[in-house]
């Protein structure tokens, strides 16, 4: 069972992180899902804003720009008014947070640096032995 503390010093467990999670569910105002037409369209506007910013973001993600901050925010808002998104950012929010937790590991860490290291090394030998059976004149040839 995962227990932590709270700021005041009280032990949480993990049923009472989920118990003070948000409801899942429609985040409209109360007047506007009392009347099922008005909450229809106001659920189609939210959907159409949150896909241009998606398609934006996936855009954005052969081109210069923030394409997976842009695609997550589109979903942020998607979340506002439907289930389906709500949980898909849940389940982003945990991974995100088990992959920093794994790489906060020190010997993930050490890990890492070791493989970074080699690679390096073994780019930094490569392009070695390419200067010297080569020079440094340029693959392609270019008579002026």
């Amino acid at each position: 069972m995962n227990t932590g503390s709270d700021e005041t010093g009280k032990v949480v467990t993990a049923a009472d992180e989920t118990a003070r999670e948000r409801a899942l569910g429609s985040r409209a105002p109360e007047f506007i899902k009392a009347r099922r037409m008005l909450h229809l369209s106001w659920q189609v506007g939210v959907f159409v804003v949150g896909l241009a910013i998606v398609v934006g973001g996936v855009i954005m993600l052969p081109l210069p720009g923030p394409g997976w901050l842009v695609i997550f925010g589109g979903m942020a808002i998607w979340a506002t008014e439907f289930v389906w998104a709500q949980l898909v950012l849940r389940w982003t929010k945990r991974k995100v947070t088990e992959a920093t937790q794994r790489a906060l590991d020190p010997r993930v860490r050490r890990r890492n640096i070791i493989l970074t290291t080699i690679g390096l090394v073994i780019i930094g030998v490569l392009v070695g032995i390419y200067l010297w059976r080569f020079g440094l004149e340029m693959p392609w040839k270019i008579k002026e």
